[in-house]
């Protein structure tokens, strides 16, 4: 086992999604190819030209207390029930609170509440807001709440980057492990936000898929007819440990974060540069101490849109080359958005664990730009040296995080 700190192990996995409500229901729905992406059928949507997301498989409310949850955004609750579930996977480790640290992101934080309570106040008054809406909408919500549920004094954190808020939290995780400011760092990403505004903000910027008729069949990574992502929402937390920490207690790890990195385009708002996404997997690659044909399998960010899509397939050709088997299961979770690239990194880890590859989900004809190996119409097995995963946000936000087997 690693006990020389330049890695992180992971030592919990927790997720309530699309897919399932924990981590094992989620996973199998993965390697079997189930989509969670649905129609929309409340009458708030009935007007607008998206109709569709993934929805979580299990509401938080059926695991959360009551009253508690009453108190928290969305968001928040999800986020607790993925903490409990990996904390718990993780055997709850015996650490000095302030040795503990969590880092939970997300794009959007506490928007069902800010819009919520803004139709309140706009229908019934000031007197009816509720007194919990500013904790419930600050997008550090679920960081905090996790620490104070686990009695974290090592820092709460809330990268706040788009779609790749929840790799940045995991790599910033794997940061204080090795300056040396926690033992343990509970990290991952947090998104909840399916209402009319987002979605009728994506139908306008001609982001989203309107296949409303098919939703099944909506999110089409790579797929020479893909027409937009699919919003979707969950939440994603894994525990790292400090490999020496983990050691000594005998953790059983899932995974090793070997390596990760954050680049920025300062190019666009919305529009990828794939400069800045392949400097991000080559410093992910260089921290992790590997070279590209160490990478054998790649995580794909491939959100279904057309110009995201080419372009991610141009910097993984250019950064890590065409071999590496490739999957995306937005294609069957819809886009979590500042969950994503936790929920990528759980994909990822349990691949390189279990040594198999979901297969990408719609996938009928790849576009023919694409000159990657992707994974389509069963699961692909054989042992995987290493795992790289990538998560790209507006705003020109890159992150990728390399994972290789347990020591």
């Amino acid at each position: 086992m690693y006990t020389d700190d330049r890695h992180a192990v992971v030592t919990g996995l927790g997720a309530t999604t699309p897919l399932g409500g924990d981590v094992r229901s989620t996973w199998d729905g993965m390697l079997t190819g189930r989509s969670g992406i649905g129609p929309i059928e409340e009458e708030w949507a009935a007007a607008l030209p998206v109709r569709i997301a993934g929805r979580l498989a299990v509401e938080p409310t059926e695991l959360l207390d009551r009253v508690k949850a009453r108190r928290m955004d969305r968001c928040e609750q999800i986020a607790l029930v993925a903490a409990r579930e990996a904390w718990a996977d993780a055997g709850a480790p015996e650490v000095d609170p302030e040795r503990l640290a969590v880092v939970i992101g997300t794009a959007t934080g506490g928007a069902l509440t800010m819009l919520g309570q803004d139709d309140v106040l706009e229908t019934s008054g000031v007197r009816r807001v509720s007194p919990h809406t500013v904790p419930m909408m600050m997008a550090n919500g679920p960081a905090a709440w996790v620490s104070i549920e686990l009695g974290a004094k090592g820092g709460a954190h809330t990268p706040v980057s788009a779609c790749a808020s929840g790799a940045e939290a995991i790599a910033l995780g794997l940061d204080l492990i090795r300056l040396g400011r926690a033992d343990v760092v509970v990290a991952g990403g947090t998104e909840a936000c399916i209402g009319a505004l987002p979605l009728a903000g994506f139908a306008q910027a001609k982001a989203h898929s309107t296949r409303n008729d098919a939703p099944q069949q909506a999110s089409r990574p790579f797929d020479v007819d893909r027409d937009g992502f699919v919003i979707g929402e969950g939440a994603v937390v894994v525990v790292l440990e400090r490999a020496g920490f983990a050691a000594a207690r005998a953790a059983r790890a899932h995974a090793t974060l070997a390596g990760a990195a954050v680049t920025s385009d300062a190019y666009h708002i919305t529009a990828a540069q794939p400069e800045g996404q392949v400097r991000a997997m080559r410093l992910a690659l260089a921290a992790a101490g590997l070279s590209p044909r160490d990478i054998a399998h790649v995580h794909a960010h491939a959100t279904s849109t057309q110009l995201g899509d080419l372009a991610e397939a141009r910097s993984v050709t250019e950064a890590v080359g065409t071999h590496p088997c490739v999957t995306a299961t937005k294609s069957m979770t819809g886009h979590l958005f500042g969950a994503a690239g936790a929920i990528g990194a759980l994909a990822a880890i349990l691949a390189v664990r279990d040594g198999v590859v979901p297969a990408t989900l719609n996938l009928d004809t790849l576009d023919p730009e694409v000159q990657l190996d992707v994974v389509t119409g069963k699961p692909r097995y054989g042992e995987l040296t290493a795992a790289l995963t990538n998560s790209f946000g507006f705003g020109g936000h890159n992150a990728s995080l390399v994972f290789t087997p347990a020591p």
